[in-house]
């Protein structure tokens, strides 16, 4: 449950040959997806090396209840998320995020109630109302009108009507120049959505910030978010996370990084 009511539908896997409670990783899944799809069980599968993982259904997704406000109060979601991986005695908890779900990770990291020992996002925009892509201009309609609307929720995707009211939530940008715990942002040369000028923004920021632990990995061949993301990058992303958190390293971690 959350904090303003919504009731989260989640998964937990414990970790496999790790120890049993030192770190759990929270899938913040993209918009239309969900814990369930075999796209982002394939990420939690692939994670699962390297600590317990917890999938959620954001508002409004699979068999959450509430409507999706497209990131806004989907922080609360991941704070929940965040706070069950706490009550399981996890000593390490860092939100994984993908697309909307990356926006999320940033925001829950920079103003949610539930700390963080590091956050990971992947495939994220930098700022709202982004069009500038056919993908995301397609998105909008979707999103924004009664008609896609409609189409969104006979997909399994309830979206509020309402839209987000002044002033406007928190940009993604303005979340990561003030995250203080450990920051990684993936993303895609070849990401239909989102260009990388969002990824260097987003990196801007935090180093901007005083965020030292702050890195971005641009590579070449990845595309957007569970869908375009391959197993060598969610290695890296584990094999990242452990190191920095302290922990015990398995195999090596590759990484695409740029200062």
């Amino acid at each position: 449950m959350t904090s303003d009511g919504v009731t989260i539908s989640a998964n937990h896997a414990p970790a496999l040959g790790l120890g049993a409670r030192d770190l759990c990783l929270v899938v913040a899944h993209g918009f239309t997806n969900g814990w369930r799809l075999p796209r982002v069980q394939r990420v939690v599968d692939r994670l699962g090396q390297f600590g317990g993982v917890i999938g959620l259904d954001f508002r409004g997704h699979g068999k959450s209840t509430g409507v999706s406000t497209v990131g806004d109060r989907e922080i609360h979601d991941l704070d929940a998320g965040v706070r069950w991986a706490r009550d399981l005695g996890y000593r390490s908890v860092v939100p994984v995020g993908f697309s909307m779900g990356g926006s999320v990770a940033l925001r829950q990291a920079a103003i949610g109630r539930e700390p963080v020992d590091a956050v990971v996002s992947v495939s994220a925009p930098a700022f709202w109302y982004y069009r500038g892509t056919r993908s995301m201009r397609i998105l909008h309609l979707a999103v924004g009108t009664r008609a896609g609307r409609a189409i969104m929720r006979a997909r399994g995707v309830r979206i509020g009507a309402g839209g987000w009211s002044e002033p406007l939530p928190m940009e993604p940008v303005a979340a990561a120049s003030i995250i203080d715990v450990p920051l990684l942002i993936v993303h895609g040369h070849i990401d239909h959505y989102f260009p990388i000028e969002h990824p260097k923004a987003l990196h801007r920021a935090a180093v901007s910030g005083g965020n030292k632990q702050a890195q971005l990995w641009l590579i070449e061949d990845l595309a957007h978010a569970e869908s375009g993301i391959d197993d060598a990058t969610l290695d890296g992303i584990g094999g990242w996370i452990r190191q920095t958190c302290g922990l015990e390293q398995i195999g090596t971690p590759v990484g695409w990084s740029i200062s």
